[in-house]
Parts: structure tokens; sequence; C-alpha cells
């Protein structure tokens, strides 16, 4: 089994949660940096489009969004398990409420205190991409709102560990965990003690050092055209899901896939199968050959295209 390749940045957010999903799992892994903004020459070609980050390639298979990324992992590196006692569907459900709770305010929260340091280049696509505003004033505007949001979020996860258990579903590490913690990541690592005297982390804070100390596997640099490379060498997996979509879609028909939240760029591709949880199309370049691009159901809309 060929290790994975992750193209990521490393004050990414999202990232972190995969590098701590390979740290949990004592995984060799290949590091290719992308860009935090566009252009992003070297990634989009694998990806039919998808700029967000991070993605993961495995061969000929590109998966995007951390939700699916860590099923994949973990349907490839079973133990130890990112779901104990089986519990997916309540280590999704919770990872999906924290991250929409805290990784936009956390991450506004963090430019506020970073004001003019932070790149006008990527205030600027973000705010066309995501549609917000990552700028000094409009952070600074926002950053009363986001201390409320973020108190009651934190008071939340605070309160799931108030009974002493080491981790938000008992003894055992977590997806959930892993989802909880990037985006605290994110603002103290980038607000630094600023952020730490306006968030309530008093309560969480063995928590969080419990689960930085997963620490993240074993990390090897890879080139950007050694992934590409890697990529046009091999040929995708058989594909596991059905060849038909409960809303109709067919197999071999093309598709247009965009995300339900803050950006609307559509990726383009051919159906190769969908199911409940994921959606899989094949996308074909020079640089990388033919490669299919996996997305997970929730949190993406897929419509003829």
């Amino acid at each position: 089994m060929s290790a994975p390749i992750l193209h990521h940045y490393d004050f990414s957010p999202f990232s972190e949660k995969v590098r701590l999903a390979f740290g949990h799992k004592g995984l060799d892994w290949h590091a290719v940096e992308t860009p935090a903004w566009p252009p992003k020459p070297d990634l989009v070609p694998l990806t039919a489009g998808y700029r967000r980050a991070p993605v993961l390639q495995i061969g000929a298979d590109v998966y995007c969004d951390t939700h699916l990324i860590l099923r994949e992992i973990e349907r490839r590196h079973p133990e130890p398990t990112l779901y104990p006692g089986g519990q997916v569907g309540l280590a999704e459900a919770l990872s999906w409420w924290a991250e929409r709770t805290t990784f936009m305010q956390a991450a506004t929260l963090a430019t506020s205190i970073l004001g003019d340091a932070v790149p006008a280049a990527l205030v600027e696509e973000r705010k066309t991409f995501m549609r917000h505003d990552f700028g000094k004033e409009a952070s600074l505007r926002e950053q009363p709102l986001n201390r409320q949001r973020l108190h009651a979020s934190l008071s939340r996860l605070a309160d799931m560990l108030r009974d002493g258990r080491p981790f938000l579903l008992g003894a055992a590490v977590s997806a959930a965990d892993l989802a909880a913690y990037h985006p605290i990541w994110f603002a103290r690592t980038n607000g630094g003690a600023a952020a730490e005297a306006m968030l309530p982390l008093d309560p969480l804070r063995a928590w969080m050092d419990r689960v930085a100390a997963l620490g993240h596997g074993r990390r090897h640099a890879m080139s950007p055209a050694d992934a590409l490379a890697a990529a046009r060498a091999a040929e995708p997996d058989p594909v596991r899901i059905a060849d038909a979509d409960p809303s109709g879609l067919r197999a071999g028909q093309a598709v247009a896939i965009g995300t339900d939240d803050t950006s609307h760029d559509p990726i383009r591709g051919i159906l190769v199968g969908a199911d409940a949880e994921e959606v899989v199309i094949r996308h074909a370049e020079e640089r990388v050959g033919t490669v299919h691009v996996h997305f997970p159901r929730a949190g993406y809309e897929v419509m003829p295209g």
C-alpha cells in the first residue's frame, strides 16, 4: 500500500486535522506544499478545479474534504480507530457541529488580532471564494460577536468533558476530537496571547494537550511534480459504490459539484458512482492522466452539468 500524499500548507487548520489523524495511526506520509491562495497550478490538475486544502492523494485517487479524507484513512488503516465503538455517525455529527460553529469564528478572531499582517492576496481571495471578509476592519468589527459565539461553543465542549473523560466520546480519541481541536489550534497559533485571553480555554487545556500529543506521524517531503507523476503512473482504484444515485443521476453523466456553504465554484467531471456517503467523478488532464476525484455527500450538491 503506497503512503498517502497530503497536499496542504502548514498553517491550514483543516490540514492539521488530517496531520493529527496520521499521528494517531502512526503513518508515514508524503507532504506536498500547496499555496494558501490561487494560483494553485500543481493542485487543480488533480482535483478538477477544487482548490481547498487539504487534499489527500493515493495514486490516482484524490479525496477532497476532511470528513471524507478521515473516513478513507480509516478504511485503509483501521487501527487504531478514529471511530471508537463503531460510532461513525456520532463522531461525524459532532465533527460537523464543531466545525460549523467554531472554524469561521476562530479564523476571523485570529485575523482580527493579526490585522495588517494577514496577506492582502489571501484576504481578497477569501472574500471572493468563501464570501467572507478576513480583512482587518471587518474582522475587528466582528470580534465581539465571534467572542460570544466561541464562548458558547467552547463551553459546550467543556461540558462534554466535565465528567473527567479524556476525549469527547470517552476513553479514546475520535475524529470528533480532531474536528473540535483544529479551529482552536488555529486561533491560538495565530492569535497568540491575545486569543488565549479572549477564549474560555482553561477547562479545555488538558484535552487540547492530549490531542496535540498525537503528533503528525512520519512526514516526508515530496515535490508537486513527483505527486503529479505518481498520479499519472497509477490507475484509479475500482469504485466500490453504486453507479446510480438516488436522485436519478447515472454513471457516465456529466455533473457539476459544489459546496453548500460559503464557496460556489463548481467542480465538473463524469460521474463514476455515488451513494449516501460519497460521490466519485472521473477527471482527465494531461499532467495527471485519468484520476478519480472523491467528495463526501454531506456538504456538497451534485447537479447534471
